[in-house]
């Protein structure tokens, strides 16, 4: 078993989430049960993954869980782009979001790579 806190991205999946909570949190009222849990679920899925995969005792089942991690990336860029499209997030915060987005999806990608190569 890995230490998944010493990993730099399971670090950023982390802010990541934090930063989709304190987006979220200025969401209307009439999305505390849709979007924003969505979004919210999605974003912590990311480094849970994380954090079940390193805790598996074989490389393939690490690399499995960090793909489920990226697909849960996948969703929280559309959610947040739907969220920006209805006027929920500015294009500041967004374009912030995004590059947090772009930034863990090619940390994920390098990790698999590496990850499947032992």
């Amino acid at each position: 078993m890995q230490d998944y806190r010493r990993l730099d991205v399971w670090q950023r999946a982390h802010q990541l989430a934090l930063a989709v909570y304190a987006a979220t949190s200025a969401f209307p009222s009439a999305e505390r049960f849709g979007l924003s849990q969505q979004l919210r679920r999605a974003s912590v899925s990311i480094p849970s993954n994380i954090v079940e995969g390193a805790s598996r005792s074989t490389s393939r089942d690490f690399a499995r869980f960090l793909d489920i991690a990226r697909g849960s990336l996948g969703e929280v860029e559309y959610q947040l782009l739907l969220a920006h499209d209805l006027g929920y997030v500015d294009d500041e915060r967004l374009t912030g979001l995004m590059e947090d987005v772009a930034a863990v999806g090619g940390m994920l990608t390098n990790l698999v790579r590496s990850v499947r190569n032992t």
